[in-house]
């Protein structure tokens, strides 16, 4: 670690610091694990505390053991095959028991782990350590928490196995784990224990099925050809959300009519999650549009960009469709007639056909939209805002009717 003996003067009184404030750090991890993790959210808040203060203590002691092992020229407690890697309890102590699930459990260390570096290595910058000092210590810690998290997966399986409740395989395990990488940030070292490739970056992707609810074994046999694969062979899927979602080596190429499937772009470890809350807006979004197939969020345009801005959908909501609420069915009607309009590319004959009426009919209906509405259906700005409008409508929801003020 180039600087020994500065790095041996910030290091510690960095870990000091922090020690310092462990209430501060506390109330910030147990925040987090309220916020973001049910189990713990119904602990009592007393026995959170201590626990998570307990947890902190040993991760500011594995700090301090990781980097006086590197100061020292020592293989990363992680990278050792003799179990010597510090007993730090981060999760054990902030399990509370064995009542909480396993992928809870694997998120609760991650949160320990995330807060007490943030820390550390906003001390170590306030005294002017190098970008590779920090380099230096933050791989044997993130190597030491790779390491870690694949042991609680493991731990976790022999307990339930042991308690003959709730037996884990080792595809239940990867599942979990897989989910893990989709919805918390991760590492790399973390990844290459199940993927094998830590360097291969994959597109993260959520599917759903057109129709009827998704069935994870179907999505693998749609996809399987692009699913990327454990050392064992297995494919790198889950369930989320009653969604199936994973891990692909490259896109679909075939047209996948039976599902939805939405796409990242392809990302390393630590920029899965991110990528996979694309993936969701996408199928999100394709679901709405009632639309099949692969999409980006880039890819669905407009589309994407009225699920992601409800505030200017609003906005042309009130300005282009809400006077017609003022004249009950009949504008109702007319708003009936413009989307017909315009889900036929402005043919008038074919959305005369759809709505069952003559087109002079839709014609003079068409223009009582534009008078009341203030709306130019020849302009193409006016019919831009027009299927914005529309569109928001169709993602977000109609907006409440407005109660008469006698009723209130």
């Amino acid at each position: 670690m180039g600087g020994t003996q500065g790095v041996s003067t910030r290091a510690p009184a960095a870990v000091a610091a922090l020690r310092d404030d462990l209430a501060g750090i506390v109330g910030e991890m147990t925040d987090r694990l309220r916020a973001e993790l049910p189990s713990y959210a119904r602990v009592p808040p007393d026995l959170l505390a201590l626990r998570v203060t307990h947890a902190v203590d040993r991760g500011l002691g594995v700090v301090s053991r990781l980097y006086a092992a590197g100061v020292a020229g020592a293989r990363p407690a992680a990278a050792r095959g003799d179990g010597g890697a510090p007993a730090v309890r981060a999760t054990e102590a902030g399990a509370i028991g064995d009542t909480v699930p396993v992928d809870e459990l694997i998120h609760a260390h991650r949160i320990g782990v995330d807060v007490v570096w943030s820390r550390f290595a906003a001390e170590m910058t306030a005294r002017q350590a190098t970008p590779e000092e920090l380099l230096a210590i933050g791989e044997q810690v993130w190597s030491w928490a790779g390491a870690t998290t694949l042991r609680i997966v493991r731990r976790s399986a022999r307990r339930d196995a042991g308690s003959g409740t709730r037996p884990t395989s080792a595809g239940e395990r990867l599942q979990i784990y897989v989910r893990l990488l989709l919805t918390t940030p991760a590492d790399s070292v973390a990844v290459r224990a199940f993927a094998g490739q830590p360097g291969a970056a994959r597109l993260p992707f959520r599917a759903r099925a057109v129709s009827g609810p998704t069935v994870l074994g179907d999505v693998v046999g749609s996809l399987q050809p692009w699913l990327a694969a454990d050392p064992a062979g297995e494919p790198m899927v889950t369930v989320v959300d009653g969604d199936a979602a994973g891990l692909l080596t490259v896109r679909p190429s075939a047209l996948c009519r039976n599902l939805v499937v939405g796409l990242g772009t392809a990302a390393d470890a630590p920029d899965l999650a991110r990528e996979f809350e694309a993936a969701s807006r996408a199928v999100d979004t394709a679901v709405a549009f009632g639309m099949a197939g692969v999409f980006t969020c880039d890819e669905l345009g407009l589309r994407a960009a009225v699920a992601q801005t409800p505030g200017l959908g609003e906005r042309l909501v009130r300005q282009r469709l809400a006077p017609l609420r003022e004249h009950g069915d009949d504008g109702a009607q007319l708003e009936e007639a413009v989307a017909a309009y315009l889900e036929h590319g402005l043919r008038l004959e074919a959305a005369a056909r759809t709505l069952f009426v003559h087109p002079n009919t839709l014609r003079n209906r068409l223009r009582r939209f534009e008078r009341i509405s203030g709306t130019s259906l020849r302009d193409p700005a006016d019919l831009a805002e027009v299927w914005w409008a529309l569109a928001h409508q169709r993602v977000h929801g109609r907006p409440a009717a407005a109660t008469p003020a006698g009723d209130r």
